[in-house]
C-alpha cells in the first residue's frame, strides 16, 4: 500500500506517495513532519491481542476479557472504551485471546462516537467493514481514499477514509487523532499463534493510533495513564510478554458507560455551534445523510 503525504505545510513531500514497510504492507500511513510511511502499531495505540503502545512509548499487553468493556482512556473531557471480543486459548492456556473488535469515544459532554469492524466469515481486503455513528447516528463514507466527512453538530470533527475500504482518521481539533484499520485474523496468523480461527469468523478487529492534544496530568485507563507525568513504567522490560493486571480497575458496565473504577470523565459546559467546512482548492462537498455532517473529496 502507498501513502502520501496531505499537510501543505511541507510542499516538499505533499501529494509524494511512500511505500509502506513490510513489516506493516496495508497498515501504515505518512508522518509528513518525519518525510517517512509509518507502521501503525509501531506508535501509541493498541493492535492485535491487544498489544499497546504507551504515551511514554513502551509496549505491553492488557488481555482484559472477551465480550467485555474496558476504559483505555479516561479524562475531564474524554473518554474511550474499548470492547474485546474472544477466541478461547489452546489447551493449556490460563486465558482467552482477545482482541478489540469497536472503541466508543465520549467527548464534550453529550457526545458518543463508534468506531468498530464488522464481523464477517471470510476476509476480502476491498469489501469495507468498517463501521462508524455519531451520537447513534450512522456515519457513511464513499469507498474513496481521501474522502472526508466533516460533522455538522461537532465544530472541528472529521473522519476520513485512509484507504478505499477498512482504513479511518477520525479527527477533533485540538483533541484527539484516531487511526483505526479494520483486520482480520489471516489463517498464517492462526496457525503460528494457534489462535484456532473457523470458517464462520475470520475474528475481524481493530489496529489503532492515538494521539492526544489537550490531555490533563490526572488521565487514566489502560493506555491514559501512561501520558501522566507521575507515571511509572513497572514492566520488566526484558519479559517477552510484559502484561498489564488490574482488570476490575478498568472494567465498564458497557461500551458507552464512564464508570470504571479510576473514571476521571466529567466535562463541564460547551458551546453550541455548526461546523463550517472551508473552501478548499480542488475539493467537492457535499451534504450527508440527514443533514449530520458533509462529504468532501479530493
Amino acid at each position: 500500500m502507498k501513502v502520501n503525504c496531505h499537510d501543505k505545510n511541507y510542499p516538499y513531500w505533499f501529494g509524494k506517495p511512500m511505500q509502506c514497510p513490510a513489516t506493516c504492507s496495508q497498515s501504515c500511513y505518512a508522518d509528513c513532519n518525519s518525510c517517512k510511511p509509518v507502521c501503525v502499531c509501531s506508535v501509541p495505540g493498541a493492535c492485535g491481542d491487544p498489544r499497546f503502545v504507551g504515551g511514554d512509548g513502551n509496549a505491553f499487553y492488557f488481555h482484559g476479557r472477551r465480550d467485555a468493556d474496558f476504559c483505555v482512556v479516561s479524562d475531564r473531557d474524554l473518554h474511550i472504551n474499548a470492547h474485546f471480543i474472544g477466541k478461547r486459548g489452546a489447551d493449556g492456556m490460563s486465558r482467552d485471546f482477545t482482541w478489540i473488535q469497536a472503541i466508543a469515544v465520549l467527548f464534550d459532554g453529550d457526545h458518543r462516537l463508534y468506531v468498530g469492524s464488522r464481523k464477517t466469515a471470510a476476509w476480502d481486503d476491498d469489501v469495507d467493514r468498517m463501521e462508524l455513528a455519531l451520537d447513534g447516528e450512522p456515519v457513511h463514507l464513499p469507498q474513496e481514499a481521501d474522502v472526508t466527512w466533516t460533522s455538522s453538530a461537532v465544530p472541528g470533527l472529521s473522519i476520513t477514509r485512509t484507504k478505499e475500504a477498512n482504513g479511518v482518521l477520525v479527527a477533533l481539533d485540538g483533541k484527539f487523532r484516531i487511526r483505526a484499520n479494520a483486520v482480520p485474523i489471516t489463517e498464517e496468523e492462526s496457525r503460528v499463534h494457534r489462535y484456532g480461527v473457523t470458517s464462520d469468523d475470520c475474528l475481524a478487529h481493530l489496529d489503532l493510533a492515538f494521539k492526544f492534544d489537550a490531555l490533563t496530568g490526572d488521565v487514566h485507563g489502560v493506555i491514559g495513564q501512561t501520558y501522566r507525568t507521575d507515571y511509572v513504567n513497572r514492566f520488566d522490560v526484558k519479559a517477552s510478554m510484559p502484561t498489564m493486571g488490574g482488570e476490575s480497575n478498568f472494567t465498564t458496565s458497557s461500551l458507552f458507560a464512564a464508570d470504571c473504577a479510576v473514571a476521571r470523565y466529567a466535562p463541564g459546559s460547551h458551546d453550541d455551534g455548526v461546523a463550517m467546512v472551508s473552501e478548499l482548492a480542488g475539493v467537492t462537498c457535499t451534504s450527508g445523510m440527514g443533514g449530520q455532517g458533509v462529504v468532501c473529496k479530493k
